[in-house]
């Protein structure tokens, strides 16, 4: 894959992330901002109020080989109608959580009303 297309995917993804975090809370559309390809530091960055809202920071990777989708489709499968959440860890590092993006943003939303 040409380096062009590759930035092309993760900017894609960046901007489905700005947007579904803009139609989940009650943010302006400046409050959440995609960083340009190959600017170092956060994806999005997020307004004084935004950060109020979601203390996080992202990253996006979107890359053709990640076998975590392997192991979230697994957890699927296994799911029996609940939420699949993937628990990864490697050596050296603090375990991760997958989840899948909207069920994160909502919880994140509820979580943010109870506050």
């Amino acid at each position: 894959m040409k380096p062009s297309s590759a930035k092309s995917k993760g900017r894609h993804l960046q901007k489905w992330v700005r947007d579904l975090i803009l139609a989940k809370f009650n943010l302006e559309a400046d409050d959440v901002r995609s960083v340009s390809m190959g600017v170092s530091g956060e994806d999005l960055l997020l307004s004084p109020a935004a950060r109020r809202v979601l203390p996080i920071s992202m990253e996006c990777k979107s890359r053709a080989t990640i076998s975590v989708y392997g192991y979230y489709e697994q957890a699927k499968g296994n799911a029996g109608g609940h939420e699949p959440v993937v628990i990864i860890k490697q050596n050296r590092s603090s375990p991760l959580v997958v989840v899948d993006a909207e069920y994160f943003f909502n919880l994140l939303r509820r979580s943010s009303e109870n506050i």
